[in-house]
């Protein structure tokens, strides 16, 4: 059966550090339509991010502002219980630090997504959730952010008059409750392109799902979040957008790059 839904593509990109790569950023440019990129706190430096956006540009993907704690050597995936003020700062500084080199290479931040930890954190955490929320309005209250359904953030966000939208992923597990698994649990993360493939199909077309109890769960989505940096993820990213176009749902980003 196919459909005349439209969904967005996005991916984590440029995590590496230094001489230290993850992911493979060129090609998953060339299937993804939404490019979260690393802001210099819990990955990226000043050189990857320059390319990274002189890429998407060239491509004519969306760039947005992966905004995270200060945790490098957590990869952001470590909980900070930092202050409101502090966090909100933060956040302004990564949006502004991303928006200078896309602004450099011909375009500028388009949305902004919190990254790991702090992701997690802010679907539950209202003092944290508000905190970032404050960094998008002070700093450009037209950005679109995108987040769990659900969350204590995009209720806040969407309080607030931003923009929201509703994110879920390919290769993760889910709980009952629509949550995400935990990373250190067994079979938090999918590895079967196949399966993936599916799912991602289903999420887009308003069909459950599996969740980690084997029961079927909805869940709302306008935008796909296909992680880099699980091995083989630019083929399991491939067999995600051809699935999709093979359903009759056409991959558009939800911010237009230009």
């Amino acid at each position: 059966m196919t459909t005349s839904t439209t969904i967005d593509l996005n991916s984590d990109l440029g995590e590496g550090f230094g001489h230290w790569t993850l992911g493979d950023d060129d090609a998953l440019l060339g299937v993804v339509t939404s490019a979260n990129v690393a802001c210099g706190f819990h990955a990226s430096d000043p050189s990857i991010m320059r390319r990274v956006c002189d890429r998407a540009v060239e491509v004519d993907v969306a760039i947005g502002a992966q905004v995270g704690y200060r945790d490098l050597p957590g990869f952001g995936r470590r909980f900070i219980d930092v202050e409101p003020a502090a966090l909100t700062a933060d956040v302004i500084y990564q949006i502004g630090a991303l928006d200078g080199f896309a602004r450099v290479s011909g375009s500028r931040v388009r949305y902004v997504k919190p990254h790991g930890a702090l992701y997690n954190t802010i679907v539950h955490h209202e003092e944290q959730a508000a905190a970032v929320v404050e960094a998008v309005v002070s700093y450009d209250r037209s950005l679109p952010v995108l987040g769990l359904p659900g969350s204590v953030w995009l209720r806040l966000a969407g309080e607030a008059g931003l923009t929201v939208v509703a994110e879920s992923f390919a290769d993760r597990a889910y709980t009952p409750e629509g949550t995400l698994v935990s990373r250190r649990q067994e079979g938090s993360v999918l590895h079967d392109a196949d399966v993936i493939a599916q799912r991602c199909v289903a999420m887009a077309t308003g069909q459950p799902i599996d969740d980690a109890t084997g029961n079927p769960l909805t869940l709302k989505s306008e935008s796909i979040c296909v992680h880099g940096d699980t091995p083989g993820a630019v083929a399991i990213a491939e067999k995600v957008k051809q699935a999709l176009a093979d359903a009759g749902v056409e991959v558009s980003a939800f911010a237009p790059p230009s």
